[in-house]
C-alpha cells in the first residue's frame, strides 16, 4: 500500500537482476521471479542455499521462465528440500513441478491454514491466493535446525502474514530469510481472516529478539538493520490501532467508513486490502476490550462501550 506520513522508512531503490543468480550471504543466492506486481513488488525472490547440495527456498510462482531460472543456477546438482516459508501461491506456486523434476521432498509449517475461522457468512477475499492443498513431507517447527550442505538454519515461527509463516536465521551468520514477515520496500498485508495482528506483532518480537540483523526478504532487496526496521513496523502498526481508536471513539461507526478515513487514498483491490488489514486491526483491538466489534448484514460496526 502507499506509504502515510507516518510509515517506517521504506527502501524501494532494488535492482533485482530478474532471472539472474545473485550472491547474498555464504552459500545462499537470489533468483528474483518475473511476477512484479502492485502486491509483489519487483517479484518473488527464491534462494538457492547450500553449494554440493542445495535446497530450494521459496520457489516462487509457476512460471515457466522461472522454473528454467531455477534449473540453470541448481545446474545437476542434488535438491535435498524444497522449503517454502508459507503456502501463498506466488511462493509455493511452483514447488510440485520442481519436486517432480528433482525429487526433492517439500518442508513446511504444513498447508496452508487460516489464522482464525470464517465467521457466519465471512468471505475471504484472499482466500484464492492460499494453496491449501499443498502438503509436505516433513513439518517444521519452531526452533528446529536444518542442515543444508554446510549451512545451518534455524526455523523461526513467524504467524501474522498467515497462520504458517516460517522465517530461516542462518546460525553463525548475520542473515534470516524472511519470507513476507518483514520487507524493507512496503509493510506486509495482514489481512483477516487469513493474517492475525497479534500474532503479526508478536512475531516482530520474536524476529526483533533474534541475533541476526540482516534481513533478506521474500520481495524486494535485503535490511541491513532489520531489526530497527522491525521496530519501525512494530510502531506503525500500534500508531494505527490509534488511529482506528480515535476515528471510534468520535462515534459508532462502520469498518468501511473507518477504512475510507484512514486510508483515503487507496481505491480498488488496494481499498480492498486496507479494509482487510483494518479488520486486524480491530478484531486486536476488540480482544483486548478496548472496542467493540459486531457483525451484521449490513457489514461490520464498530464502537466503544456506551456508544449507541
Amino acid at each position: 500500500m502507499p506509504a502515510s506520513s507516518a510509515s517506517p522508512p521504506y527502501d524501494r531503490a532494488f535492482d533485482p537482476h530478474t532471472g539472474e543468480a545473485v550472491g547474498v550471504a555464504p552459500a545462499i543466492v537470489r533468483i528474483t521471479a518475473p511476477n512484479a506486481s502492485a502486491y509483489t513488488f519487483t517479484g518473488t525472490n527464491s534462494f538457492l542455499i547450500g553449494e554440493d547440495q542445495i535446497a530450494v527456498l521459496d520457489p516462487g510462482p509457476n512460471d515457466d521462465a522461472h522454473f528454467d531460472a531455477l534449473m540453470k543456477a541448481i545446474a545437476g546438482r542434488k535438491v535435498v528440500a524444497v522449503i517454502v516459508t508459507h503456502t501463498h501461491r506466488d511462493h509455493s506456486g511452483l514447488a510440485r513441478r520442481l519436486m517432480a523434476q528433482t525429487g526433492a521432498p517439500l518442508w513446511s509449517n504444513g498447508p496452508h491454514r487460516l489464522s482464525r475461522p470464517l465467521k457466519p457468512f465471512e468471505f475471504n477475499p484472499f482466500g484464492r491466493s492460499g494453496d491449501f492443498a499443498l502438503k509436505p513431507d516433513k513439518v517444521l517447527g519452531d526452533g528446529e535446525i536444518v542442515e543444508i550442505d554446510a549451512v545451518r538454519l534455524r526455523v523461526v515461527a513467524t504467524p501474522g502474514h498467515c497462520a504458517n509463516h516460517l522465517a530461516f536465521a542462518v546460525e553463525g551468520g548475520d542473515a534470516v530469510l524472511m519470507g513476507d514477515h518483514v520487507m524493507g520496500w512496503n509493510s506486509t498485508v495482514v489481512a483477516a481472516p487469513d493474517g492475525d495482528l497479534g500474532d503479526y506483532l508478536a512475531s516482530l518480537d520474536t524476529v526483533i529478539a533474534l541475533p541476526q540483523t540482516r534481513y533478506l526478504p521474500g520481495h524486494g532487496g535485503e535490511i541491513a538493520d532489520g531489526r530497527a526496521f522491525a521496530h519501525a513496523l512494530k510502531a506503525h502498526r500500534l500508531m494505527r490501532n490509534g488511529q482506528l481508536l480515535e476515528v471510534v471513539r468520535r462515534g459508532p461507526t462502520t469498518l468501511s467508513a473507518a477504512a475510507r478515513e484512514i486510508y483515503p487514498q487507496l481505491a480498488g483491490r488496494f481499498a480492498m486490502a486496507g479494509k482487510r488489514t483494518l479488520l486486524s486491526h480491530a478484531e486486536y483491538l476488540a480482544a483486548r476490550g478496548e472496542i467493540e466489534l459486531r457483525r451484521t448484514l449490513l457489514g461490520i460496526r464498530l464502537r466503544v462501550g456506551g456508544q449507541v
